[in-house]
């Protein structure tokens, strides 16, 4: 199964996150099949490529919790909810 999830990196107290679809047995700062973003909490900085994330989601991949959030916070489910319900 792949999943959606937060790949920690950065140092000790300054830690930022890549956002990577990787499968679910693999280890969280292991290896992953591909990178749709970046999140930044000391800043709130945040991206997501929203093609990268539609294809994934069209593909079965299960978002975790913390990764809900932030494509809720950039209304990407909201966006790929419209386009399902279209087809």
């Amino acid at each position: 199964m792949v999943k959606i999830r937060l790949k920690r990196m950065g140092s000790k107290f300054n830690a930022f996150y890549r956002i990577v679809a990787a499968d679910a047995k693999a280890p969280r700062d292991g290896r992953f099949i591909e990178e749709l973003g970046y999140y930044n909490p000391n800043n709130k900085d945040l991206k997501i490529d929203k093609e990268l994330a539609f294809k994934w989601l069209k593909n079965g991949a299960q978002l975790t919790e913390t990764t809900r959030n932030l494509f809720t916070k950039k209304q990407i489910l909201e966006e790929y909810e419209k386009i399902k319900n279209k087809k």
